[in-house]
């Protein structure tokens, strides 16, 4: 009977089938072209009047902002900065021990955002990656307060600023960061716009503190969002390019009532756009192994939506808050939060439930947790990704070392009376019922169970599955170094060796393995370990090194076994 070496056939490949179906659901859409003469930003103090979002829907339906600019205050009227400030034609930047970024003062929106303590790619060490920009590749950070007594209007016009320098520095011995810009006031309402920044954190307070010195009421909404164009991901080397390193999810995820954590792919942007209202929650916009996220204050309703302005080819990724009143000479801070960094699963799921999700295990996420967390302890110890991801191997084979032992054994068996069963197919090859009988009254007597050796294989399969999206995802083993010419086992191997060894490593198996008696099914199983090869090439290094390593435990394994069964029936 073959149905051994039939099952063992399709598990393999439903595990190739399982990878490409999960890889072409979340990463191979097609990503729109941009044209990038409609991608520029718009010039400094103005914005197009679909890029602001409207008023959350209450407010718009009550009418609350209907009438509130003074009759002195022309509607889009921008105040003059005061002589000799930074005003809104211009820009500050920022530094502290974990991010670099630009705040352009028309608005007061992130344009530029770089992580010193990662580099675009092993060759060039000095360049880091630029997680923002507004040059080349359109993904920049807005956020407004809109009101009729501004600074954003409902018109869409923004908001200009003055800052107090021109650069921010978070100093030696500081922990906080505070950088605020100023609104001119308008018909006594004056509003600050505040960054605060925290060492080692890649978390972002953003506020407005509105002081009301007017007679009546200040009533607006908060606005955050992401605005991204469609084009690939410039922190993937070769621009996410397959050959490059393997492609990865690029578009947006967001909370909901009704699920944590869901995806909204750029191209189902361009179809519909997305609007829905959660308590607390948070959106962002995922780029492999790193993140931009806006998350408004937690103890209050808040719409989110997604959506595609086709004018310009972009995408707008955010949020709107409730509408907020301020009473006559009160003040009121009003904000919420950003992150811009990696994605580093532990503080996101500090800043918001779900948010962590956005570093996705795909369907085996519960064995992908903790096999992360097995390689994060060991490699402290070890010092070495590689030898971590070894170290594990040995770990996961002890695991299953038990199970693993039955199906070898049966394996053994099953070679062993392999040419009793070719004579059985020989004999009965025009009669499959008796065929089946004879063979199945083989098995009873030798006490073998024919299906005892997919046992391994099939409980390896999660654990494969999820290792591999461990290698692909965690932020952790970015650009991670094993030995010799492996410097990243996140990528494919640069020269192949790793996937040829173990072809070869899968080679050898099959040669303890009991032969098929069926001329197909042998020439099939001789070519496997090369169709597997090819198949490993651009599969990350780190995971191929498991593999490898896997199947060189497994070959010893099996070689004791057979050789240990085949010596005590060779002396009865």
């Amino acid at each position: 009977m073959d149905i051994q070496r039939n099952i063992l056939i399709v598990g393999l490949l439903v595990v190739s089938w399982l990878l490409f179906v999960s890889w072409q659901q979340d990463y191979g859409q097609n990503k729109p072209a941009v044209t990038t003469a409609t991608s520029q930003s718009a010039p400094a103090g103005t914005a197009a009047a679909n890029e602001v979002p409207s008023a959350p829907a209450a407010t718009a339906a009550s009418g609350d902002l209907a009438g509130l600019a003074p009759a002195s205050t022309a509607a889009g009227e921008v105040p003059v900065a005061a002589a000799g400030a930074v005003t809104g034609a211009g820009k500050v930047t920022v530094t502290t021990d974990v991010m670099e970024l630009t705040i352009d003062l028309a608005g007061g929106d992130i344009t530029n955002l770089v992580l010193p303590h990662y580099p675009q790619s092993l060759d060039t060490p000095d360049e880091k990656v630029r997680l923002m920009s507004n040059d080349g590749v359109t993904y920049v950070a807005q956020s407004g307060l809109v009101s009729n007594l501004g600074p954003d209007l409902p018109s869409g016009e923004r908001g200009t600023y003055t800052a107090d320098a021109t650069s921010f520095t978070l100093a030696d011995g500081s922990d906080v960061l505070e950088v605020v810009l100023h609104a001119a006031p308008r018909d006594g309402v004056s509003v600050d716009k505040i960054f605060r920044f925290k060492r080692g954190d890649y978390l972002v307070n953003v506020s407005y503190r509105v002081n009301n010195q007017s007679a009546a009421a200040w009533n607006g909404f908060l606005f955050g969002q992401l605005k991204r164009d469609g084009s690939g991901d410039p922190s993937h080397p070769g621009g996410g390019s397959f050959f490059s390193t393997s492609p990865t999810y690029l578009g947006g995820a967001y909370y909901s009532d009704e699920a944590v954590y869901n995806k909204a792919t750029l191209g189902d942007v361009q179809e519909a756009p997305v609007k829905v209202e959660a308590q607390g929650g948070w959106i962002a916009f995922i780029q492999h192994y790193f993140i931009g996220a806006w998350i408004p204050t937690q103890d209050q309703r808040n719409q989110y939506f997604a959506r595609y302005r086709q004018d310009e080819g972009t995408y707008l990724f955010g949020f709107t808050s409730p509408q907020v009143s301020v009473a006559p000479g009160a003040t009121q801070e009003i904000g919420a939060s950003f992150y811009a960094g990696p994605k580093q699963q532990d503080r996101l799921k500090e800043i918001s439930t779900g948010l962590d999700l956005t570093v996705d295990y795909g369907w085996f996420w519960f064995i992908s947790q903790p096999l992360l967390w097995l390689l994060v302890m060991i490699e402290e110890v070890v010092g070495n990704w590689g030898v971590a991801i070894i170290l594990l191997t040995v770990l996961i084979k002890i695991l299953f070392y038990y199970p693993s032992k039955m199906s070898y054994t049966s394996m053994a068996h099953m070679r062993r009376i392999t040419p009793e069963l070719t004579r059985i197919r020989e004999e009965y090859k025009n009669d499959r019922q008796k065929q089946s009988q004879e063979m199945l009254a083989l098995y009873r007597k030798e006490k073998i169970n024919p299906l005892g050796g997919c046992l391994p294989i099939l409980l390896q399969m999660p654990v494969f599955i999820a290792l591999y999206w461990v290698l692909l995802e965690s932020v952790e083993l970015r650009q991670a170094p094993f030995f010799l010419w492996i410097h990243d086992l996140s990528v494919m191997d640069p020269y192949f060796v790793l996937p040829i060894l173990m072809g070869i490593s899968m080679w050898f198996q099959t040669k303890l393995n009991p032969a098929p008696p069926d001329p197909m099914q042998a020439k099939m199983l001789q070519w496997l370990p090369w169709i597997f090869t090819v198949f490993f090439l651009f599969f990350a290094a780190g995971l191929v090194l498991y593999w490898l390593v896997n199947n060189i435990l497994s070959i010893a394994q099996q070689w004791y076994i057979t050789k240990k069964i085949e010596k005590e029936h060779a002396k009865a």
